[in-house]
């Protein structure tokens, strides 16, 4: 996987960015951004660090992308960042200094509601689209992923979910603390003597959510995913993985 790919600064880069133009007006709603290969020189970034800041402010309501080609191709400004907007913009930034113990109990609580919703919708009958999810578990079962590599996968696959949930809001406010969480999740990696096995356990407990939500247990799958965010935590914290200022 390219470095790029894997790497939280760049991506925050762009959307910091991205994020400073709406905010002192030099982009405004009308406006297309550069394509993603112009924008990724500029920025000196790779192309995946754009999509990535592109798809938390589609999320957010504030950008449209469309494919293809032609002039409503690309990027365009939807709505300026004002209110509830500008202040999840600046969570990315904010969220550096929360105590980790803050964040994993957030967590839990967002993706409890997450998780616990799209199996009801799944035990209603609705057909789920799950393929990202899929494809990023998949993802990280493969042979070679140094923590860093696994960390943001693991990122990705929850935030992915909240996507298939719909609920914009959780997705923006998890996309927010999403630097925050890959931050406490490596200094706590580095602290397990023995990173193979928890990657075992990591890996079936994300197999085991997404089993309770295909299966429509609501109340299954919040418990799941409750037990493996805050186990995560509770197991690299015990080892020393939070670093210095955290809160215990």
């Amino acid at each position: 996987m390219a470095q790029d790919e894997v790497s939280p600064r760049a991506w925050r880069s762009v959307l910091e960015r991205i994020e400073a133009d709406l905010l002192e007006g030099r982009l405004a709603p009308g406006d297309r951004l550069p394509g993603e290969r112009d924008l990724a020189a500029k920025l000196g970034v790779g192309r995946s660090s754009v999509r990535e800041a592109l798809r938390v402010l589609e999320s957010m309501g504030l950008v449209r992308t469309a494919t293809g080609s032609g002039p409503s191709a690309g990027a365009m400004i939807v709505a300026a960042p004002q209110g509830g907007l500008a202040t999840l913009l600046r969570l990315q930034l904010a969220a550096q200094g929360f105590p980790f113990a803050d964040v994993v109990a957030t967590r839990a609580v967002l993706e409890a509601s997450v998780v616990e919703a799209l199996a009801a919708r799944a035990r209603e009958g609705e057909v789920l689209d799950l393929a990202e999810p899929d494809s990023l578990l998949a993802a990280m079962a493969a042979d070679g992923l140094d923590p860093d590599d696994f960390l943001a996968l693991d990122a990705r696959f929850h935030l992915s979910l909240a996507e298939a949930s719909g609920n914009a809001v959780v997705v923006a406010v998890m996309a927010g603390l999403r630097t925050a969480i890959e931050s406490y999740a490596r200094e706590g990696a580095a602290a397990v003597p023995d990173w193979p096995a928890l990657v075992a356990g990591l890996r079936a407990e994300h197999a085991a959510v997404l089993d309770a939500v295909r299966s429509g247990d609501p109340e299954l799958a919040r418990e799941r995913i409750r037990t493996h965010i805050t186990g995560f935590y509770t197991r690299t914290h015990a080892l020393g993985g939070a670093p210095a200022g955290a809160d215990a």
